[in-house]
């Protein structure tokens, strides 16, 4: 059962408005509905409005049911019946639908579609009968559709003065089956800061962090779909990245990470002096003005090249990329200095998320779109 426009078109606009939709709570709801209406479609002898001699009653409306579930509270439609009654087996009592369905959804998402694991998963939920592999690959394809709805969605609604570009980094098959490589791919995510605060997840993509191509295709998408009135990019310092800003977004300035910085820096410090460079650099950012903070690098720089020459051509090199926030309102400073408050390493691999797992690159795009969406403030919150 495939979403109709009108459910797509409720679906974007709840995105948009920042009604707190959560994409695994609403991936769970769509696949428990359509496992009811699949034990329904079998108890009738046919699917909604189809003509067969095998049919044995027909429907007649449906009742609304409330489920508490690992991912929320979730309300489905059970059919009614003209003649009988029908429960879905797989809701009644002391069934574990909220652990085993969830684990079915995230199955889904993590490792990709898998007929056998899903249907391994649909057996413990109590259908002994299991499912049919046409019945899971419509499961999975509403889950990519509602994906798919997210990461194209229009970006024209408000402009986004500031965009954040963060990755994390997964083992992905690059080819489906077994004759694909296991290589790291990052997966992107770009977050825009409107002028009143408003933050939200504007696009997510899985490739190469230090390929332009990749950069240029991802930044010119965002763009095609609305994205205006960008004014700084803050992110790492990736090679393919900086080179597809300056292409792709001609007037925006570039903020360099301050803590990427100083790990880059720290890097041609021993060990031993590490942690006084480091309260020494973070001077620089307590400055209460842009003139004093471009003073306190010139002397921090000259300070440490005394003892570490090759920190100099560093700090003349980055200046300008990583105090690039003074040109920007003061009380915005600590938000857009750095890609840390928004980092997607914060939440885009949980706790049970280990780095040896392998996945698919469209798996990846289900993941992190998931959890681009899966808690109040993911997609559409006030970041001042």
């Amino acid at each position: 059962m495939a979403l109709s426009q009108s459910a797509l078109s409720e679906l974007l606009e709840a995105f948009r408005a920042g009604d707190g939709v959560d994409m695994i709570r609403e991936s769970v709801r769509m696949v428990l509905q359509e496992l009811v209406e699949f034990e329904a479609t079998g108890v009738i002898g046919a699917e909604r409005y189809q003509r067969t001699e095998d049919r044995v009653t027909e429907r007649n409306g449906t009742r609304p049911k409330l489920l508490a579930t690992k991912a929320g509270d979730v309300q489905i439609r059970i059919p009614k019946l003209r003649k009988g009654s029908f429960f879905p087996s797989i809701l009644e009592p002391r069934r574990r639908i909220d652990q085993a369905l969830y684990a079915v959804v995230m199955e889904a998402y993590v490792h990709g579609i898998s007929t056998r694991s899903v249907d391994d998963l649909v057996v413990a939920l109590g259908a002994d009968s299991g499912i049919s592999k046409s019945e899971v690959s419509r499961v999975c394809a509403q889950l990519d559709q509602t994906v798919g709805a997210f990461r194209t969605r229009p970006l024209d609604h408000t402009a986004f003065p500031y965009i954040y570009l963060d990755a994390t980094y997964l083992h992905v098959r690059n080819k489906p089956g077994k004759g694909g490589q296991v290589v790291s791919m990052a997966v992107v995510v770009a977050t825009g800061i409107a002028a009143d605060g408003a933050r939200e997840v504007l696009g997510l993509d899985v490739g190469d962090s230090e390929d332009e191509t990749f950069w240029r295709g991802f930044l010119l998408s965002l763009k095609q779909r609305g994205l205006t009135g960008v004014r700084l990019v803050i992110s790492d310092q990736h090679a393919g990245l900086v080179a597809a800003l300056t292409r792709c977004f001609q007037g925006a300035a570039h903020q360099r990470c301050r803590v990427h910085f100083a790990r880059n820096l720290l890097a041609h410090i021993p060990k031993t002096h590490a942690d006084m460079v480091a309260a020494v650099f973070r001077t620089i950012f307590a400055q209460p003005d842009p003139d004093a903070v471009s003073k306190a690098w010139e002397d921090v720089r000259d300070q440490l090249a005394r003892s570490f020459p090759k920190v100099g051509p560093l700090m003349d090199d980055a200046k300008t990329e990583v105090l690039a926030f003074t040109g920007f309102p003061q009380a915005h400073w600590r938000k857009i200095w750095s890609t840390n408050p928004l980092s997607v390493n914060r939440w885009a691999r949980p706790a049970d998320f280990s780095s040896a797992m392998v996945c698919s690159t469209m798996a990846c795009r289900r993941w992190s779109a998931s959890t681009s969406t899966s808690s109040p403030g993911r997609s559409v919150t006030n970041a001042w």
